[in-house]
């Protein structure tokens, strides 16, 4: 089987999360793509293949030197975003891409002209979607790239490597992939999780990351008799709303630049509810931004009572860099293994998270790799089949240099 057969395969399983959810998985469908996929690794020969109750999949391929390397580790989630369906995806191959529009369905085109990112990939080999749901490159890719760079250093037993654990985990769109991952259990000195976008992008910086959830009481009085006695909550919210930053948004930042982002509300008279997500790269801007909007509830709870605005903040994950930086032989590696198989390595900071994010706060140094799928979690996601061919390589290449490692 080869890595398009293989990434075509697992399209097919629906495994999207679900961000209310108080299970895990947090959606049973998940688990059905677990088990299609321990049986996957236990027939390609892996060792040590476990599936836990949780849903998170374990598995070793045991080293073929005598030397002593260390244990390194591979990534990646199989759950895909709750932001578009992943059900019934209908995955299409457009050989030799010329540049044009790609006609996904009837009335549905992806076009350079909206995403130009297209045209870094004119001559390769496109799979796309019908323009109906997300393909799920974010991160099946991932996982095909995994598996088949196991499966190629098993025919090739030339190439002398460590023993390599993979992990394959559930719930990472949600941000619950990471927490219960049982690092003692994976056992390697440090991981890459494959869930990057474009070829040679390599990240080791991430924002640090919050939610808010705020929560609006109002008094509910018929509108004829309201005068002094009506406190509307739809218009509080609006008002909580507008005292953040405006240009302290996803869609107005780039880069290091970070952000308040509203992710829905819930309102009538009586009750508000306001999701916010708060992201920055450095650790005091952040903790400023987690004391702004708790100060700008408590300034309504001074104009309109106390008890009327309860704002709750949690911490997500954190910048992995400080924990990637007293280790950077991690990114040294990745960086020549790039080289060596022709590609240019792009370090970027996320805008966002991974796993690796909170598993290296968790004793695991963990930087992200690419994984080639472009424009995920939406009907336009695409992933050029040379990249995930790339990306598979430097996995290969990773354990072979590991293989030789003598730092």
């Amino acid at each position: 089987m080869d890595i398009t057969e293989r990434f075509l395969n697992y399209t097919k399983f629906d495994t999207q999360s679900a961000e209310d959810s108080q299970t895990v998985p947090s959606t049973s469908k998940q688990l059905v793509f677990a088990e299609y996929l321990k049986k996957e690794l236990e027939r390609e020969g892996l060792d040590e293949v476990e599936l836990d109750d949780k849903g998170y999949i374990y598995a070793t391929l045991k080293a073929n030197t005598r030397d002593d390397v260390p244990t390194i580790g591979f990534i990646s989630h199989y759950d895909t975003s709750p932001d578009c369906s992943g059900a019934n995806v209908n995955a299409q191959i457009v050989r030799n891409y010329d540049g044009t529009d790609i006609l996904l369905s009837e009335g549905i085109v992806s076009s350079p002209k909206k995403f130009p990112e297209l045209l870094q990939h004119v001559g390769e080999d496109l799979i796309v979607t019908d323009g109906t749901t997300l393909l799920g490159a974010d991160d099946k890719a991932g996982i095909a790239e995994i598996v088949q760079a196991m499966v190629y250093l098993q025919q090739h037993k030339e190439i002398k490597h460590g023993k390599i654990r993979i992990a394959f985990n559930p719930d990472e769109e949600i941000g619950m992939g990471a927490h219960h991952f049982d690092v003692e259990r994976f056992g390697c000195e440090w991981a890459y999780t494959m869930d990057g976008g474009d070829v040679g992008e390599l990240e080791f910086e991430n924002f640090n990351a919050a939610s808010a959830k705020i929560t609006i009481k109002g008094v509910s009085v018929h509108p004829g008799y309201a005068k002094g006695k009506m406190v509307n909550a739809n218009a509080l919210a609006a008002e909580l709303a507008t005292m953040l930053p405006a240009d302290e948004t996803p869609e107005t930042t780039e880069g290091y630049q970070g952000f308040y982002h509203l992710l829905g509300i819930t309102s009538n008279i009586e009750q508000a509810r306001l999701s916010y997500i708060i992201r920055d790269h450095d650790r005091d801007r952040f903790e400023d931004r987690k004391r702004f909007i708790a100060q700008c509830a408590e300034r309504m709870n001074q104009k309109y009572g106390e008890g009327t605005v309860e704002c709750v903040v949690s911490d997500q994950y954190y910048n992995m860099k400080e924990k990637i930086d007293p280790q950077m032989h991690v990114i040294d590696l990745v960086l020549r293994a790039m080289q060596e198989v022709g590609v240019s390595p792009k370090v970027k900071p996320i805008r966002g998270g991974t796993d690796g994010a909170q598993l290296s706060f968790k004793g695991l140094p963990c930087p992200n790799i690419f994984a080639g799928g472009i424009n995920f979690h939406g009907p336009y996601e695409f992933v050029s089949i040379q990249s995930m061919e790339k990306a598979m390589q430097v996995v290969v290449k990773i354990c072979e240099l590991v293989g030789a490692y003598n730092g």
